[in-house]
């Protein structure tokens, strides 16, 4: 089995926040996290997908097609957005890093088989450079 990563970047705002809660439970449990005007992050994601290489080209994937699918279903939807606000896959869902992963794990598993046979084994994605999610589908 080979697996091959191709890494994108974005840029967004959030904040954590249980509207269930009180500020001051919010304040406690989020810390500066749950500011009330938001904060962000220059995120870096890591998609890894894993298969055979193909006979025909050597590749387990296109890494240029690849970044396309990428971008067009997950960075365009995020990148310089609020993920409270302005995205419609996270309406609803507090916006932690964990909940962000799920979402583009659903898209790209949705997505993958347009352009490879090859499958979906993980997404990393960094929220700072020591802060990061990873996620195998399980």
């Amino acid at each position: 089995m080979i697996y091959v990563s191709r890494q994108e970047h974005f840029n967004a705002a959030h904040k954590l926040y249980n509207p269930a809660w009180s500020e001051e439970r919010n304040k406690e449990v989020f810390g500066p996290c749950a500011n009330t005007n938001w904060h962000g992050h220059n995120f870096d994601l890591i998609v890894t997908v894993k298969g055979q290489p193909s006979p025909e080209t050597g590749f387990v994937v296109d890494l240029k097609a690849l970044s396309t699918l990428i971008r067009e279903h997950i960075i365009s939807q995020v990148d310089h957005k609020n993920l409270n606000l302005d995205v419609p896959f996270m309406s609803g869902k507090l916006a932690s890093t964990e909940n962000l992963v799920l979402a583009f794990w659903d898209i790209l598993v949705r997505e993958l088989p347009r352009i490879t046979t090859a499958q979906l084994h993980c997404i990393k994605l960094y929220e700072t450079p020591r802060n990061f999610v990873e996620y195998y589908g399980e």
